[in-house]
């Protein structure tokens, strides 16, 4: 089969590779879309995982179900599926708290194991999800759009909870874009969005979303204006910044990846005073199903995001070369 793998660190090529034998409780599937996300890049470059080298990465994909093991029950052949990446091991602290997504020793596909950047992939059949006749780039989503969803529980922003008034999000990429518009499905009443790229935060307004450039005057006069503010631009400086932006007993939620050895000055005092909330959100937590639900009563806002359907051989240079181009949203591998 294609397939692209990291040979080493930093070296990504496309290659011909042998499917596998297939062990007992797994499904071979039939990759039909996989999206590109920033960890992806990390892993090629060590900066995320245990550097398994050689590695077909991919975390972000779904698929048709070409064949499952003996012991396989309740999955069948030419099934439907999205693939929950994550592999904890079940038995840590925090994965006997419910916590799997902080497994001390967490694993995951395209990261530790061959992922989904490839014609066929070797799942463990627990950690397919049924996605019906949704389409298959945008069942691709469900683990970002997880992501998202963990980042709001952590928050308590779902299920009935009382929804911020005014709700910021630092960064208009695809995952920012996805926080905001998840923001607003849950019925936060003003949801903006602030990025240096004005055609990002055109498109931004496209979705309904209102828009605000990052740096400029207009934000700086909206201190302290927001209930709920969130970074995802993984800038330190920019996570720094989203204190002074946040109301008087407001949430600020660290979602974008900081680089390991990033500080930032927080005043103890403040948050005291202010009574202030400064949360993190790592990866997602068994919440495919709840973002499937979420893309299937979507309406196709979260779908535009995607921007890019390539072959593997096309989508090979954007492991290496940074896009130049504004319109460029999230990229995933399609496949014919």
């Amino acid at each position: 089969m294609k397939a692209i793998q990291f040979t080493g660190k930093g070296e990504a090529r496309l290659a011909d590779l042998t499917v596998g034998d297939l062990p007992p409780g797994h499904a071979l599937v039939q990759v039909k879309a996989a999206g590109l996300c920033h960890t992806d890049i990390d892993v090629l470059h060590a900066r995320y995982g245990d550097g398994a080298f050689p590695l077909v990465p991919g975390h972000e994909y779904a698929g048709e179900v070409r064949a499952v093991a003996e012991d396989v029950t309740g999955l069948r052949t030419g099934d439907r599926v999205a693939v929950d990446p994550n592999l904890p091991c079940g038995a840590c602290p925090s994965c006997r708290k419910g916590l799997s997504n902080l497994c001390r020793d967490l694993k995951a596909y395209g990261v530790s194991h061959n992922g989904g950047f490839a014609e066929y992939s070797i799942v463990r059949a627990d950690h397919l999800h049924g996605i019906g006749d949704m389409p298959y780039h945008i069942a691709a989503l469900a683990e970002p759009l997880a992501c998202v969803v963990n980042g709001l529980d952590s928050a308590g922003l779902r299920n009935g909870a009382r929804m911020p008034e005014h709700a910021l999000v630092i960064g208009a990429g695809p995952i920012g874009l996805l926080l905001a518009l998840s923001l607003k499905a849950e019925s936060t009443q003003n949801v903006a969005v602030a990025d240096i790229n004005e055609d990002r935060l055109a498109f931004a307004a496209e979705l309904g979303l209102g828009g605000i450039v990052s740096g400029a005057a207009e934000l700086t006069a909206r201190r302290r204006s927001y209930d709920f503010v969130a970074d995802a631009t993984g800038i330190a400086s920019v996570a720094e910044g989203m204190i002074d932006l946040l109301a008087d007993g407001g949430t600020a939620l660290f979602f974008g990846v900081c680089a390991p050895d990033a500080r930032i000055a927080v005043s103890p005092f403040e948050i005291f005073r202010r009574q202030l909330k400064l949360l993190g959100s790592h990866s997602l937590n068994r919440s495919i199903p709840d973002a499937l639900d979420i893309l299937r009563k979507d309406g196709g806002s979260m779908a535009r995001l995607v921007s890019h359907q390539l072959t593997l051989e096309e989508i090979l240079p954007f492991f290496t070369r940074k896009p130049t181009d504004p319109a460029t949203m999230k990229v995933q591998f399609a496949a014919p």
